[in-house]
């Protein structure tokens, strides 16, 4: 049996919600226990307040000792000083800690979702991703915050315990069984708690996913009039939302109340054993004042515990849906060709852009101009993407070696897929358009736009080509947007280039003008156009059919037209 690899240390461990979380807190470790270490010193600090003053008074006040009470007035206001530096760099450390562990699970999502690229909205839910760095990253940022509280809250209450034990025992044992009889207490909420949060988040997730698909179909669905029912559709979930979300709400009232409740009854049982033991002269009153103080203290070590657990429970279901994300894999197997290492390699590596698939018998000779109409425009999507290698390339093959032996990222070198779901990025035009390693980038911007007729575009903006596009290009229209689409597939120049339906938006004066501008700018490279406008389909080379997934017939449009029926109605739109 072949040994599995070992596991990439560099790498988070993806088969829980709790490794991945230790996983963060080891890649900051240096941070995390700076920040522990003064945690564990701010709550010292503030440990020993009570002390230091029960000192004052016994050893100051009560013996009219001014020296005594000087030295221990000192000594309350150095720990006062520490607390108060100790308490900066604490929260400094916090705030790296809560920076850091955030930013590193966005980081890790976005290499993960460029890494499956256009496989990932089949695998899981966008909504499920925004909210990944929304909500989730600062769900587990806020753990990684009060881990330093956390530690200094326990080993604080463990000095206070030590204290009592060796002043008074009674009161020290009582600190004790009181402490965990507290958390006890507390545990029974978190469980539920949990539970409801887990059904918060996957309900947030959905709802980001339909408010996603609803902005980016706002206009489609105002042409068909669907705009109300899917309004009350989100209204509808967001209900929902908000009904979950109250549910929470519900438990955590009780857990913020119980941690204010149990401390507070805990602090009048110790104030009130102490008194007692006061009026009984079997301590002192500076006992007494420290007694007071440390149970007024200890209140803070156990709030903070209660709120780390109730972090920890917040974090480990936004670290769930993480860890679910970058448990994917890209379902294409990665080739074991040789891989690309240089610009130059990659020049060295293209072919002459020879591209064939067995399954529907399409043959592209190299240099050629084909367009490719299909009777099924599902179909003519599922080629494109078996010949782009976005899925399954069984039996494709370039310059005849299969497509599924080359490494993916040769195979997006060599051979582009654009469609009209690729959007437009913010940033200048210019930038958005050539993108890096675009070689004499004015002339071949010019060419670019020339060939897309997409000129009209850019003199209509008053930057021109340094205008800054919108998110997604909202800015320009439905043709505008395909057209400098087109432009930027161009500037590519990829050895084989797919266009699916690259002029379904444009009137048919500017598509004529792409079609017959697009050969002449590919010549000498493969290009394939799936399509069922004439204007386009009379300007290829040649002509395929596809019907049924394979390629029924093929020659020049006209001569289709006049001897193929089912493609005639199929470009025709008439009844065959």
């Amino acid at each position: 049996m072949r040994r599995l690899p070992e596991p990439d240390p560099g790498l988070p461990d993806t088969r829980s919600a709790t490794r991945y979380l230790f996983w963060l807190v080891r890649k900051q470790w240096t941070s995390m226990t700076l920040g522990a270490f003064w945690g564990v010193v701010w709550m010292l600090s503030q440990a020993l307040m009570p002390a230091a003053i029960g000192k004052a008074i016994d050893a100051g006040v009560s013996a009219k000792d001014s020296r005594e009470l000087w030295r221990w007035s000192l000594v309350v206001f150095g720990l006062g000083c520490l607390t108060g530096l100790a308490g900066i760099l604490r929260h400094r450390c916090a705030v790296t800690n809560w920076l850091a562990a955030g930013y590193r699970t966005v980081q890790l999502t976005a290499e993960r979702a460029t890494e499956l690229g256009a496989t990932l909205p089949g695998r899981i839910g966008t909504g499920d991703v925004v909210a990944i760095g929304t909500a989730d990253a600062s769900s587990i940022g806020a753990t990684m915050d009060v881990s330093a509280r956390f530690v200094g809250a326990v080993v604080s209450i463990v000095v206070v315990a030590v204290l009592l034990l060796r002043s008074e025992l009674r009161i020290g044992l009582t600190v004790l069984i009181g402490v965990p009889l507290i958390m006890a207490l507390v545990g029974p909420l978190l469980k539920p708690m949990h539970r409801r949060q887990s059904e918060v988040r996957a309900l947030q997730g959905k709802l980001t996913g339909r408010a996603n698909d609803i902005v980016a179909g706002l206009r489609v669905l105002r042409g068909i009039g669907g705009e109300p029912e899917f309004a009350d559709r989100y209204r509808t979930q967001s209900q929902s939302l908000r009904f979950a979300g109250v549910r929470v709400a519900r438990v955590e009232s009780v857990l913020d109340s119980a941690q204010v409740l149990l401390p507070g009854l805990f602090v009048v049982g110790v104030t009130w054993l102490a008194a007692r033991l006061a009026l009984s002269h079997e301590i002192t009153a500076g006992q007494l004042v420290a007694f007071y103080g440390y149970a007024a203290f200890l209140v803070v070590p156990l709030q903070t515990i209660t709120e780390a657990w109730g972090r920890f429970l917040r974090a480990h279901v936004a670290a769930g849906k993480v860890v679910r994300v970058l448990a994917l894999r890209h379902p294409l197997a990665e080739g074991s060709g040789p891989s690309l290492s240089s610009a130059n390699d990659a020049a060295d590596a293209e072919g002459t852009g020879a591209l064939a698939d067995e399954h529907s018998g399409l043959r592209l000779k190299p240099g050629s101009f084909t367009a490719v109409a299909a009777a099924d425009s599902a179909e003519a999507m599922e080629l494109a993407d078996r010949l782009g290698r976005y899925r399954a390339a069984e039996g494709v093959t370039l310059d005849g070696t299969p497509l599924e032996t080359l490494p993916l990222n040769q195979v997006r070198q060599r051979v582009l897929v654009a469609d009209n779901d690729a959007r437009l990025f913010a940033g200048r035009l210019a930038d958005e358009l050539a993108g890096p390693g675009v070689a004499d980038t004015d002339a071949a911007l010019a060419s670019a736009l020339h060939t897309a007729a997409a000129e009209d575009i850019v003199e209509a903006l008053p930057e021109g080509l340094d205008a800054i596009v919108a998110e997604r290009g909202r800015s320009f229209s439905g043709g505008q947007q395909q057209r400098l689409r087109l432009a930027r597939a161009l500037l590519a120049d990829p050895e084989v280039l797919l266009l699916v339906e690259p002029t379904s938006a444009v009137d048919a004066h500017t598509e004529a003008r792409i079609a017959e501008r697009l050969a002449t700018a590919r010549a000498g490279r493969t290009t394939v156009v799936f399509t069922t406008s004439p204007l386009m389909l009379d300007r290829a080379e040649r002509v395929v059919f596809l019907a049924g997934g394979r390629a029924a017939a093929e020659g020049r449009h006209r001569e289709l037209l006049a001897n193929v029926p089912a493609y005639r109605a199929t470009v025709t739109r008439e009844e065959d």
